[in-house]
């Protein structure tokens, strides 16, 4: 699967501040992109929308804590 990243448009959390963080771009066809901010012409993750869905729902509970 090859997705057109030229002209997306990244953003960071508002919670980041100033800090190195990833970045986020939402795609065509309900695709999300992830990127690291301190390498944006780096490579790119690129998530389906199930991926993506079950991701941040993992992350919402607690699933990736370290603790």
């Amino acid at each position: 699967m090859s997705i057109d990243l030229i002209g997306a448009q990244w953003f960071t959390s508002t919670r980041s501040g100033s800090k190195d963080c990833v970045e986020v771009a939402f795609l065509d066809g309900g695709h999300v992109g992830v990127r690291d901010s301190k390498n944006p012409g780096g490579p790119a993750l690129v998530f389906g929308p199930a991926e993506w869905d079950t991701f941040t729902a993992g992350v919402t509970d607690g699933e990736f804590s370290r603790s």
